[in-house]
């Protein structure tokens, strides 16, 4: 948004990438631990908070240009604890999915266009069954034309285009895929991080972990790269580079 030269993101290059992480580990080549590690049991890949500062957390490599992401996932216990799918864009498009460990009832669902935050009335919840206890399907469907989360299958949200303020803060640029595990009611964060995310978290009680069965990524293009064409921050912009 701030200079035409960015260096172009790495594609996908096919149309599905698929791992069961009951079967296979992260590829370094695929998957960037940003923070913490991961480690892995019969039910799947475990992002665990232990201690304070602790918040494993992992991205793609690459980047898809709308598409589809599918997660089998069971969420973290632990009052303060937020477990969350992120997709991301370099310009700071946002979809999230997140839940909290207090509320064993409910999945949120948000968005952000460009990094803006001068609001945050875009987050719904939805309820689900025992997300904590029991592994769900969460499915985020992404084009240019609309957005749809589905929980199991079953279409929970649908976000057009021109709802997101126009089309101003609607996701439209290559984003990555992020799982992580965060304490947001860790006493370091600001009264209102820490009311969202259930209240303080008691380290005593841990280790809280977020079990990750499974995930499916599929990219609408087949490009090996994508290009910002100039500083608009549009779908439109963006080049397809085979």
């Amino acid at each position: 948004m701030e200079k035409s030269d960015c260096p172009v993101d790495t594609g996908l290059g096919v149309r599905n990438y698929t791992i069961d992480f009951t079967q296979s580990i992260m590829s370094s080549r695929v998957w960037n631990a940003t923070a913490g590690s991961v480690t892995y049991g019969d039910e799947g890949a475990k992002f665990t908070v232990a201690q304070r500062g602790d918040s494993p957390t992992v991205q793609t490599n690459f980047y898809i240009f709308f598409g589809q992401v599918e997660v089998i996932m069971k969420a973290a216990t632990g009052q303060g604890i937020v477990s969350s799918i992120v997709l991301e864009s370099d310009d700071l498009d946002e979809v999230d999915w997140e839940w909290i460990g207090g509320n064993d009832s409910y999945a949120e669902t948000n968005y952000f266009g460009k990094g803006n935050t001068t609001s945050y009335d875009r987050a719904i919840w939805f309820p689900v069954s025992q997300p904590q206890e029991e592994f769900h399907n969460y499915t985020t469907d992404w084009s240019a034309e609309k957005l749809d989360w589905y929980i199991d299958g079953q279409l929970v949200r649908s976000l057009p285009y021109a709802a997101a303020n126009g089309g101003n803060n609607y996701p439209q640029t290559p984003c990555n895929v992020r799982l992580g595990i965060w304490a947001g009611g860790d006493p370091s964060n600001s009264k209102g991080v820490i009311e969202w995310a259930g209240g303080s978290v008691d380290y005593n009680k841990g280790p809280y972990t977020m079990t990750v069965k499974s995930v499916r990524i599929s990219d609408a293009h087949n490009g090996t790269q994508y290009k910002y064409g100039d500083k608009s921050g549009s779908y439109q912009s963006i080049q397809v580079l085979e």
